[in-house]
């Protein structure tokens, strides 16, 4: 898509603070962080969210967890724990209709969320 500000970032056409790029998957810190550690890890194709990302089925959900997972060791969360959250849709927050998860870490995170 022409328009997505994250396709724009995994063409580097948009500067991002990208902190790995692995396989299908990019990740870069998020510009409003809500944690100490909030990255936004999104697949190099596009999928306008995590039930067209389920629906393609061909393990791309599979590699963006994974991602998710080595950036929170990256970034040095995954011992103390982490959050993984994907929105769905404008009801959920969803701002950018590019999928993306967001990595959350560093700081005590309470439930229910929002």
């Amino acid at each position: 898509m022409t328009d997505c500000l994250f396709c724009k970032i995994v063409a580097k056409q948009v500067p991002a603070d990208i902190v790995m790029e692995v396989g299908r998957a990019l990740a870069f810190r998020d510009i409003n962080p809500q944690a100490p550690t909030h990255v936004l890890v999104v697949p190099k194709s596009h999928y306008e969210n995590a039930a067209a990302l389920a629906a393609a089925d061909d393990g791309l959900a599979d590699d963006l967890l994974k991602a998710c997972h080595a950036v929170a060791v990256q970034e040095g969360v995954a011992d103390a724990g982490y959050r993984v959250v994907f929105n769905t849709g404008h009801g959920a927050g969803q701002t950018v209709f590019h999928v993306h998860a967001h990595v959350l870490g560093g700081r005590d995170l309470t439930w229910p969320p929002g």
